[in-house]
């Protein structure tokens, strides 16, 4: 279907659309082979709170961008090429429903459906688009995938030390190795992450002495009391939107 739909009259407009909604601030998404599998409205899971995003799905990358006028307008498109995407189910868990993780070695967020069967859905298209680039292309799935951001919400107080209690002076820092919100004195550090940053990035304390000795197992720390089920994400340290 997808092969069929490729050169179509109406995947080409489809496309057009999309691209016009977001306007000049985006990069161009008409190439050839390339379908627009699917589009939809999702909550995507943020640094400081949920936030709803618009998504499209083409056979071979996944865009999103902010709301800025419901089906007609678009901003700050994000582009993720689908070979390097990984996708895991995240349990049902208060008032986030229907969710799942997408994980690449650049970025990686949680992101939850309005119901089930829209997350089945999603889930099903966006894996069996990785499966039929990485057939075709030969090459194997991606293995290392960026942390996805605690969001500030679950961390009162320094994850590391576990002594440092967050406030305006003081204020929340995120690991770019193991995602967890840490204060400053905790993650002095930076460190070259080259799949995140040309430039070396802030790394915890505990991280920047895993990645120095050659181990990597700092997510998964014994006596650890979060888990990556309630991960977030976003780019800066401010409250910029992503």
């Amino acid at each position: 279907m997808v092969d069929r739909l490729a050169n179509s009259e109406a995947n080409s407009k489809r496309i057009a659309v999309v691209e016009g909604c977001f306007g000049a601030a985006g990069q161009p998404l008409a190439i050839p082979g390339r379908v627009l599998i699917g589009e939809g409205v999702l909550t995507k899971l943020c640094r400081k709170k949920p936030k709803a995003r618009q998504f499209f799905l083409f056979n071979d990358i996944l865009v999103y961008g902010n709301i800025v006028i419901q089906k007609k307008k678009y901003n700050k498109q994000h582009i993720i090429p689908l070979e390097s995407v990984t996708i895991d189910t995240v349990p049902d868990e208060g008032d986030l429903r229907n969710g799942w993780l997408i994980k690449t070695p650049t970025k990686s967020f949680a992101v939850y459906a309005a119901t089930a069967t829209e997350k089945s859905e999603w889930m099903n298209h966006i894996g069996k688009c990785v499966r039929d680039l990485l057939q075709k292309s030969g090459k194997s799935p991606t293995g290392e995938h960026a942390a996805v951001w605690v969001p500030d919400s679950e961390a009162s107080v320094c994850m590391r030390c576990q002594k440092v209690k967050f406030t305006p002076v003081s204020r929340r820092h995120h690991c770019r190795k193991c995602g967890y919100v840490v204060c400053g004195p905790c993650s002095e550090k930076k460190y070259l992450l080259p799949s995140q940053s040309s430039k070396p990035v802030r790394v915890c304390e505990y991280c920047y002495v895993q990645l120095t000795s050659g181990s990597s197992d700092s997510i998964n720390r014994p006596g650890s009391k979060f888990n990556s089920n309630n991960l977030s994400d976003d780019e800066d340290e401010d409250d910029s939107s992503d």
